[in-house]
């Protein structure tokens, strides 16, 4: 079980890694006005969704302890991460807004996982 949640770990990290690197690389674009979502955004919020699901279950299945505070706190905000890059998707630019919220509600998500003990 220990291999399986390792695993789900991983892939979790690359979709965070999708996900913050999608927003890092359109930064400069961002303060000219001409950030857009890209479709590895997308896919990076939709894997930390997937993967998020299976790693409570899995630990939960191994009689591992859950903090289902932060864990429901942490998929708030996945989900209005996911609604500002779904539902702007296809939008030439993005108003730095919106884009600069995704970004910090990532950094926050990324912050609350390693932190909050």
């Amino acid at each position: 079980m220990d291999v399986l949640i390792n695993v789900f770990v991983a892939l979790h990290i690359i979709g965070i890694a999708s996900l913050l690197g999608g927003f890092l690389t359109q930064m400069k674009a961002m303060g000219a006005g001409a950030a857009r979502f890209t479709p590895a955004m997308l896919h990076g919020a939709l894997t930390m969704l997937v993967t998020g699901i299976a790693l409570v279950g899995l630990n939960q299945a191994d009689d591992q302890t859950v903090n289902n505070v932060k864990i429901g706190i942490k998929l708030a905000l996945l989900v209005v991460i996911l609604a500002l890059v779904y539902v702007k998707r296809d939008d030439e630019t993005v108003d730095k807004g919106a884009f600069a919220a995704v970004g910090g509600l990532t950094a926050a998500n990324i912050f609350i996982a390693t932190v909050w003990t």
